[in-house]
C-alpha cells in the first residue's frame, strides 16, 4: 500500500522475470491459503504473524514487509475498522463476527510478491458478509480492465464504479503499486479515477491491485502507533490484493493460487 506520490519511470518485466514473480507470488497465496485455517476465536494476531513468518520461511522466501521502513511484523493484520496495516499483537486476539484483513508480502531471488485477503471470524452480521463478498468482486472487476492498450485509469473506474453502486466507498488515501524487484514499485495505482486517463497498459507491466472498501466514508486517520490506518468515521473495512501481469492476452494473476 502506499499513498499517491508524483509518477515516475513503469518498469517493464521480461517473461523470465514474470515467471521470477509468479513463483514468490504463489509462495504468498500458499501461505494465506494456510492461514485461513487458522483463523478462529482465541487466537492472536501475534501468533498468525508467527506462523505466516514460519511458512514464508518453509517455502523458501523472506518477509518483504518486515523491516520495511520499520514496520515491525511479518504480516499486516487489521481488524474490523482497520483499513491496512494492522500491526499483529500477542494481545490482539479474534473474537467471532470480527472482521479481519491479512496483507503479506514476500520476497525470493531479489523479486516480490504481494497479496491480501480478508474473511471473517467464524459468522458475522450481513454487513460485513456483503462488504466482503463487494470487495472482492470490485478486485475482479479491475483485475477484468487489466489489458494491453487500457488505461491505468480504467482499472480505477472499474473498482469505484461498482464499490460506490453496491452503496460502499473506495479509499483514496492509499492505492495499489507496481511491483517487481522492489516491493513498491511505479506506477500507483488508485481505485478510484476515470476510464482513459492515465498511463497506457503495456505488455510487462506488473500491478498490485488492492481495493480497500469502507462500509461507511472513505476518510480514514492513522494511529499513533504510525501505521495502522482505521476508518474516520468507525465503519468496517475489507481489503484484497492480486499481483498481475499485463500480457498481450489479458491480465496474468501471479498471485492467484495454482
Amino acid at each position: 500500500m502506499k499513498k499517491i506520490r508524483p509518477a515516475q519511470t513503469i518498469i517493464l518485466k521480461s517473461p523470465r522475470e514474470i515467471e521470477k514473480l509468479r513463483a514468490v507470488n504463489q509462495i504468498v497465496a500458499t501461505v494465506l491459503h494456510e492461514l485461513r485455517g487458522y483463523i478462529e476465536p482465541g487466537i492472536s494476531t501475534g501468533e498468525l504473524d508467527r506462523i505466516a513468518d514460519g511458512r514464508l520461511r518453509f517455502y523458501g522466501a523472506g518477509a518483504a514487509f518486515k523491516g520495511y521502513h520499520g514496520y515491525p511484523a511479518t504480516a499486516c493484520i487489521s481488524i474490523n475498522n482497520e483499513v491496512v496495516h494492522g500491526i499483529p499483537s500477542n494481545n490482539r486476539i479474534l473474537n467471532e463476527g470480527d472482521l479481519v484483513s491479512i496483507d503479506l508480502g514476500a520476497v525470493r531471488e531479489g523479486y516480490f510478491g504481494d497479496a491480501a485477503i480478508s474473511l471473517l471470524v467464524c459468522d458475522g452480521p450481513d454487513v460485513a458478509k456483503k462488504l466482503l463478498e463487494v470487495t472482492s468482486s470490485a478486485l475482479v472487476s479491475g483485475i477484468a480492465e487489466a489489458s494491453a492498450g487500457a488505461n491505468l485509469g480504467d482499472i480505477s473506474s472499474a473498482i469505484q464504479r461498482f464499490v460506490e453502486s453496491k452503496g460502499f466507498s473506495v479509499v483514496r488515501k492509499f492505492v495499489g503499486h507496481g511491483i517487481g524487484r522492489a516491493l513498491h514499485e511505479p506506477p500507483e495505482v488508485p481505485n478510484y479515477g476515470k476510464r482513459g486517463c492515465g498511463p497506457v497498459l503495456k505488455p510487462g507491466m506488473v500491478l498490485a491491485i488492492e481495493p480497500m472498501v469502507n462500509a461507511g466514508g472513505y476518510d480514514v486517520q492513522i494511529l499513533d502507533d504510525g501505521w495502522t490506518v482505521v476508518t474516520a468515521d468507525g465503519s468496517i473495512s475489507a481489503h484484497f490484493e492480486h499481483t498481475v501481469a499485463i500480457t498481450q492476452h489479458g491480465p496474468d494473476i501471479l498471485s492467484e493460487l495454482k
